[in-house]
């Protein structure tokens, strides 16, 4: 099975014309073949009875409420507060003061005493991956918050491999060489002293890189006569065999892919179950997947609209479809905005370069030590895409993590608009990392939105200032204040599972933008927003974002009734707390899903 599975991936026929093959983990057409081995449980979670398993769906809240004894931060134009609100059938009904709202509500109308606290709109996660979370839960992290160095990642494989049967894989993720140091000594040589007798693949956090032992790469028959695939490499020893370290998606699947029925997930509604679950405790009651389809094609997207009609699904997805599925896509006629308030397609991604903590993010100057990263597409397919999917009306999501690949991504965008598209298209640019003050105003001179992955100040600033860009480089991160300055829109994300999910977090990183690694260290203060910029990015601006401003990002008459409740007022804590603030219940139309 596994050899007949291996051949099936076309990793060797991969060519530099296909867009997004080594990009986000969840954008491989290697993940499809994944998805092949779930099949007979994602078509099954494609129906309606699929989702029986789970029991009964969280009850609707019947009749009308009054939510009373608040501070209520509608997030409006104004930024207006409000002492109450009410809401029926799932939408809001009235916000103000306690007198007006009741009147409003009428006399049946049940009212629940929110004891003073603050309540937002729910929080919006404009760019994580659905399916890999769901997939990756069940992945062992040794990742920097479990494992402070290379040689705990190592000491805890070696333990997972003394306690595994001879010849079963071991599989880790999320390791960092940014944030654990000793990167250069997790190879293929290390690893067979710690598990001689199995196979060990390990993830780098950026989902972009990936190492393994001599069993794997024995398993997968590559050797010093193996060629590199296009756009990724095998990294290789002195005597030029590979060192165990892969590079890209092509070279880290083709050893994977010996081992993708180790990862098959056989309970999709219980795993999708798991990823709301998630969402909602922190306060996320939109969740937006920017690489849909990636895991199995169109299997998914029936997935994704039999959870929402089963009554299940705890948090609204808007999803953009993965250009590696383009013929699936065109196949099914998928249009832009099908769907309904649960579940939606609204825009169309394409995976440009890789990650800048990974070097992979494509750069106008070297990185410190050597190397520009990598292009995913060419300029001109990029072009041709961009072209031709926002001429169909989709919003085109660009990942550019580099300097030059943002550069790339405007100059489609441009040609884009050049060939008639509208300006209201809402071009989205993912992660946005390096971002100079010219391509800051040519943004806004062509209408183009930035999401931020907000975690790179905080969790790899001092490794980018320090080892990977330099200090005056490192400073362009994460250019929140700069965009807001020049009129943008802007929003930020955790890319799930490269971060966690976590809005009151991801607020902390943007009006401190302290640094994990360097106790009171900051990068580049000028750079901070306030917490009402924040709020407002993953609010208002967010739902804006993803097309859905009609429906949430505020609390206002009319509106779909999402709404957080926490344990403090964001505006009232000092900004060192921010991070620390308890999500006490989330509402999600009406509904409560969840409460702590």
């Amino acid at each position: 099975m596994t050899q007949t599975l291996a051949a099936t991936l076309p990793v060797r026929g991969w060519t530099r014309r296909d867009p997004g093959l080594h990009g986000c983990v969840c954008c491989s057409p290697a993940l499809q073949t994944l998805g092949l081995l779930s099949l007979p449980h994602l078509a099954a979670a494609g129906r309606a009875d699929g989702w029986k398993r789970l029991g009964a769906p969280p009850a609707a809240t019947v009749g009308t409420v009054i939510l009373a004894n608040a501070r209520i931060l509608t997030v409006d134009e104004a930024f207006s507060t409000a002492e109450a609100l009410a809401f029926r059938d799932g939408r809001i009904l009235a916000v103000g003061s306690l007198e007006a709202v009741r009147e409003a509500a009428g006399e049946e109308a049940e009212v629940l005493d929110a004891g003073g606290r603050t309540v937002l709109p729910g929080f919006i996660e404009p760019h994580m991956h659905f399916f890999a979370i769901a997939m990756f839960g069940t992945i062992p992290d040794v990742g920097a918050v479990v494992c402070e160095d290379a040689d705990a990642v190592i000491a805890r494989l070696g333990e997972m491999a003394a306690a595994a049967p001879e010849s079963k894989w071991i599989v880790a993720r999320q390791f960092d060489p940014s944030l654990q140091a000793g990167a250069d000594r997790i190879t293929r040589h290390t690893l067979d002293q710690i598990a001689p007798r199995n196979p060990v693949f390990l993830f780098n956090a950026s989902l972009h890189i990936a190492y393994c032992n001599s069993r794997a790469l024995e398993i997968a028959g590559v050797t010093a006569a193996t060629q590199d695939p296009p756009g990724a490499s095998y990294v290789r020893d002195a005597s030029g065999a590979p060192n165990g370290v892969l590079q890209g998606q092509a070279a880290m699947f083709s050893v994977l892919g010996h081992n993708l029925a180790a990862m098959a997930t056989d309970d999709i509604p219980e795993a999708c179950r798991r990823v709301c679950e998630k969402a909602n405790r922190v306060g996320v009651t939109t969740v937006c997947d920017q690489a849909a389809g990636g895991f199995q094609g169109r299997g998914e997207l029936a997935a994704f609209h039999a959870f929402a009609a089963s009554g299940h699904m705890t948090a609204r997805l808007r999803y953009s479809l993965i250009q590696a599925g383009e013929r699936s896509w065109d196949a099914m006629g998928v249009k832009p905005g099908e769907g309904d308030a649960m579940a939606r397609a609204v825009g169309w991604k394409v995976v440009s370069d890789g990650s800048n903590q990974g070097r992979t993010g494509l750069q106008r100057e070297p990185y410190l030590g050597g190397g520009q990263g990598m292009a995913y597409v060419t300029p001109e397919t990029l072009r041709e895409i961009t072209v031709k999917r926002s001429l169909e009306g989709w919003q085109m999501v660009i990942h550019a993590n580099g300097d030059l690949a943002i550069d790339r991504a405007l100059d489609a965008i441009e040609a884009a608009l050049e060939a008639g598209a509208l300006k209201d298209s809402r071009f989205r640019i993912e992660h946005c990392s390096v971002l100079h003050d010219e391509q800051i105003a040519r943004m806004a001179r062509l209408g183009v939105t930035p999401s931020f992955l907000i975690g790179h100040v905080h969790y790899w600033g001092k490794a980018f200032r320090d080892e990977i860009f330099g200090p005056e480089k490192a400073d362009l991160l994460g250019r929140a204040a700069s965009c807001g300055a020049a009129g943008l829109r802007w929003t930020m994300h955790s890319d799930e599972p490269v971060t966690e999910m976590g809005p009151l977090r991801m607020i902390d990183n943007a009006v401190n933008r302290s640094l994990w690694k360097e106790p009171g260290g900051v990068l580049n203060p000028a750079e901070r927003v306030t917490v009402r910029q924040a709020i407002i990015a993953l609010t208002r601006d967010a739902a804006w974002q993803c097309r859905s401003e009609q429906e949430i990002g505020t609390l206002e008459v009319g509106k779909l009734a999402d709404f957080v409740i926490l344990d403090r007022d964001p505006l009232e804590v000092p900004p060192e707390e921010l991070g620390g603030i308890g999500v006490l219940e989330t509402w999600v139309g009406g509904r409560r899903v969840y409460a702590a």
